[in-house]
């Protein structure tokens, strides 16, 4: 995620240099095709961060919940007296 938000930030500023650039140059040079480009670049960056959130959201979620019937099957284990016969206990 963090080399997401870089790469969005590194995209702003070559965008906000192009337009700057371009206001400069006494000679018309059409830059806005590039700075399109590197917009819809910009776009579906975010749209892969917004992926990458969701799913280590996900993730993050279902770890707990791993975690959490984890316990839950160790506590029903030590409660009937242990793990049953031929399993290793932990």
């Amino acid at each position: 995620r963090e080399s997401q938000v870089e790469l969005r930030e590194h995209i702003d500023s070559l965008a906000r240099e192009l337009c700057r650039i371009n206001e400069d140059q006494k000679v018309a040079l059409d830059l806005d095709p590039y700075v399109k480009k590197l917009l819809n670049a910009r776009r579906r960056v975010v749209l892969v961060n917004n992926i990458l959130q969701n799913a280590q959201e996900r993730l993050r979620r279902l770890n707990h919940s791993v975690a959490k019937e984890t316990v839950r099957r160790k506590a029903m284990l030590e409660a009937a007296g242990g793990y049953p016969q031929g399993l290793p206990g932990k």
